[in-house]
């Protein structure tokens, strides 16, 4: 079995242990900002295509004492890059973390860049080229506490690119960082689950992929596995038919959602479309004085602004108000969830929350907000 990192938002790392147990990983240990785990060939390809958190998945090839530039360069040299990498594929590097001495990313990057072309050069006479958009093996180093973990990034863009959602609004959320607060929230795709302030319509997309149990991953283009010299094509392709068997035609329950603005529900609708589920979804034009509840329960999760990006210059403090009157008059019998990152804000919002969890989005620290509603 070959040992994988998971990377993952800052404070979710506990869901994704929960994930990828799900899928079927062993040996799963949290660790900074994601978690460690073992597999098959099978299980790295798998939780490319079904996880829905986190970032990238990592393939460790090694790990060494690093405390210099020389640690570095020796360290990768030993090795053998002939098994991942020939001379006439593209190469990227990308470095993270740092130590003492090496704390400059872009340097250390070069540095392993240098020592694997060195190889080459004197093995095959010849170098692969660097390309650090579409790469076919992009090479990742993590430096930290004098250790450094190289690995082969098996994901190529950051899977939270769904490749579904073309169009986004202003200040959207992440996709795996939507369907983090989803299960957060512990919705089941047996309740109603809404959006008043849909926006691109980020939340609702998530969670009707999830109820009708499509891969997160089927949107995308490549993935960084597939230019790999082991990649298994007639396997792909199976956990791709797999993975199409087994969704689901129509919905359990009404998953929808609304926003004032016509031009950013266009938006919505299209990344629906892309999805090929516009049809199960509901978008409406609302102002949120007049949302009305769309089930007798179900779950509410939303993410209004909170004057980061959009909003300062607005009375937001007005709008918050009006969302908890909203949600104590016509949202009776449901549970509500709002991610704030303005302490200030929420506390107009009237209601006394049952829970506060606390979730990155980005580098802004923001609590999740539970209020139950009778």
């Amino acid at each position: 079995m070959n040992q994988y990192f998971a990377t993952v938002a800052k404070g979710l790392e506990s869901l994704m242990v929960a994930e990828l147990e799900q899928l079927g990983a062993k040996d799963v240990e949290p660790g900074f900002c994601g978690a460690s785990f073992k597999g098959d060939r099978t299980l790295l390809y798998k939780v490319n295509l079904w996880a829905r958190l986190p970032f990238r998945i990592l393939q460790r090839l090694d790990e060494f004492d690093c405390e210099t530039s020389d640690d570095l360069f020796v360290g990768v040299q030993q090795i053998d890059w002939s098994q991942y990498l020939q001379p006439d594929h593209t190469l990227a590097v990308t470095a993270t973390g740092k130590t003492g001495e090496l704390n400059h990313t872009h340097f250390n990057a070069l540095q392993v860049k240098n020592a694997i072309v060195h190889q080459q050069t004197k093995a095959f006479g010849e170098r692969s080229d660097v390309d650090t958009q579409t790469p076919d093996v992009r090479v990742n180093v993590h430096l930290h506490d004098e250790r450094a973990t190289v690995s082969l990034d098996s994901s190529g863009d950051s899977l939270h690119r769904r490749g579904y959602r073309p169009a986004v609004g202003a200040a959207p959320l992440k996709e795996s960082l939507a369907s983090a607060l989803i299960t957060l929230s512990g919705w089941q795709p047996q309740q109603a689950f809404f959006d008043p302030l849909c926006g691109s319509g980020t939340l609702p997309l998530e969670a009707g992929l999830r109820s009708l149990n499509i891969a997160p991953g089927l949107f995308r283009e490549r993935f960084g596995f597939e230019t790999w010299l082991d990649f298994d094509p007639s396997l792909w392709d199976a956990l791709l038919d797999e993975a199409e068997a087994q969704q689901k035609e129509d919905l359990a329950a009404f998953i929808g959602g609304c926003d004032r603005d016509p031009n950013v529900l266009i938006q919505a609708h299209s990344n629906a479309q892309k999805c090929g589920i516009e049809h199960l979804l509901s978008f409406r034009q609302r102002e949120l004085a007049d949302v009305e509840a769309p089930a007798d329960s179900g779950i509410l999760l939303c993410n209004p602004p909170y004057g980061e990006r959009l909003g300062a210059d607005s009375d937001l403090g007005a709008f918050y108000k009006l969302l908890g009157n909203v949600l104590k008059q016509r949202f009776k019998g449901w549970t509500a969830y709002i991610i704030s990152g303005n302490k200030a804000l929420s506390s107009t919002i009237g209601l006394k929350s049952a829970s506060r969890t606390p979730v990155y989005n980005g580098q802004l620290l923001c609590q999740l907000m539970k209020y139950e509603l009778y």
